[in-house]
């Protein structure tokens, strides 16, 4: 087997030009897919972490129809007390789950005492949430990084067009469950840079002051956020949580709650999809430029090599063997093509990363490139390089395995 490898490394250094061009093809399609993967990885791991740790979480609660109806913010779709609690507990037995975060949503009028407008709001108990939602803090652009009981935080386009800093007096109005209305008096603890998404440009209170200004008797949640200790667990992770709630408070063929994944609550989810759609399809024109490459020089090698060929024929060098070297010749150049390409791409990765780029997304701005590859992407497009040069290399092989040696001996 050595000593078949080593003969297909000599017939290939037989044709330096020829070679260099094949693997100059194969590591140019090696890099673009490495840096493209690398680059689109990195952005969509950004996009999803910017909508999950700073607003959403990983996993979401409700009663059931709350999701459907959540545009309006309905106060009659709350889970009670009760079922809170126990969920609570539930959440707080998995291993899996690193934190979680009731909240209270609702909306209501917000006034500076000269002009109002509508505001959504979302009553948190502050400690949970920010463990839950980590990057939440970090959209606070004015003022202190969390809220006490008696203050909120507005979205920043609210405090600009409504002219209000840290440290004013405001009052948020409330409609109840029942009709009435009532207000309470804040003071604007920070202001908060706006993500593109659901939830992207609420405020925030204390979870106690917004069952005041609801006049809830005893405190209703609208949500729970779960943070998972492994978002790559995503969908284990959720199923777990599903099979506890169902076996805790399912009845029958009535289920009251429904859970989601990130995934089904946000729209840019469509948008990770289509990122791994593009990744998909840019691996593909990978196998094609592989496929084309390498079948083009080994049939070139066959042609130009017949006589050669029937010459290790004629001394009786079985089939086998004939077929079994041209299919070395195919996995050296891709062995070769993948070598070079891997070490440039990760060098350009590098380059990116050192060159600190930054993008925006959505109101989020400078957010810094991290071009990385997971090392199974890497093996992955390592494999596929390598084994399509050898399957590209196989019809030529075979036909050079099948060669009568007298027809061969007398081809000029």
């Amino acid at each position: 087997m050595m000593n078949l490898f080593k003969i297909a490394l000599r017939n290939l250094l037989r044709y330096k030009r020829r070679t260099l061009l094949t693997a100059s093809l194969i590591t140019v399609g090696v890099v673009f897919v490495l840096v493209f993967v690398a680059v689109s990885g990195s952005f969509k791991a950004m996009m999803i972490g910017q909508i999950t740790d700073a607003m959403l979480g990983h996993i979401q609660i409700h009663k059931q129809g709350y999701v459907a109806s959540i545009d309006n913010l309905p106060l009659n779709l709350n889970l009670n007390a009760k079922t809170a609690a126990r969920i609570d507990e539930i959440l707080g037995s998995q291993k899996n789950i690193e934190a979680s975060s009731p909240r209270l949503k609702f909306g209501g009028l917000f006034s500076n005492f000269v002009e109002s407008t509508n505001i959504r709001l979302n009553g948190i108990y502050p400690d949970r949430e920010f463990k839950t939602v980590p990057l939440l803090t970090s959209r606070i652009s004015e003022g202190r990084k969390t809220i006490a009981k008696g203050e909120i935080l507005i979205p920043a386009l609210l405090a600009k067009g409504m002219k209000v800093k840290v440290g004013d007096s405001v009052v948020i109005v409330a409609t109840n469950k029942d009709g009435s209305v009532n207000g309470k008096q804040f003071v604007v603890a920070g202001i908060m840079e706006g993500v593109t998404g659901p939830g992207g440009r609420d405020g925030y209170v204390h979870i106690e002051d917004a069952a005041e200004v609801l006049r809830m008797p005893e405190l209703e949640i609208s949500e729970v956020a779960v943070r998972l200790k492994d978002f790559d667990r995503l969908q284990p992770a959720f199923q777990d949580i599903r099979k506890q709630l169902e076996t805790e408070f399912r009845k029958g063929d009535k289920f009251p709650l429904e859970i989601h994944t990130w995934e089904g609550l946000s729209p840019f989810f469509n948008i990770a999809r289509m990122l791994d759609i593009m990744t998909f399809f840019i691996k593909l024109m990978l196998v094609a430029l592989v496929l084309i490459s390498v079948l083009n020089v080994m049939m070139m090698a066959v042609y130009e090599r017949i006589r050669e060929i029937g010459t290790m024929a004629a001394i009786g060098t079985p089939p086998g063997k004939i077929l079994l070297l041209f299919m070395m010749e195919g996995l050296s150049l891709g062995v070769l093509g993948t070598i070079i390409g891997g070490g440039v791409g990760l060098l350009l990765l590098f380059i990116l990363n050192v060159a600190h780029i930054t993008f925006n997304f959505g109101q989020q701005q400078g957010l810094l490139l991290q071009a990385y590859v997971n090392p199974m992407d890497f093996v992955t497009i390592a494999v596929i390089v390598i084994l399509v040069s050898v399957v590209a290399s196989l019809q030529p092989a075979f036909k050079a395995s099948r060669m009568e040696p007298i027809v061969a001996l007398r081809h000029v």
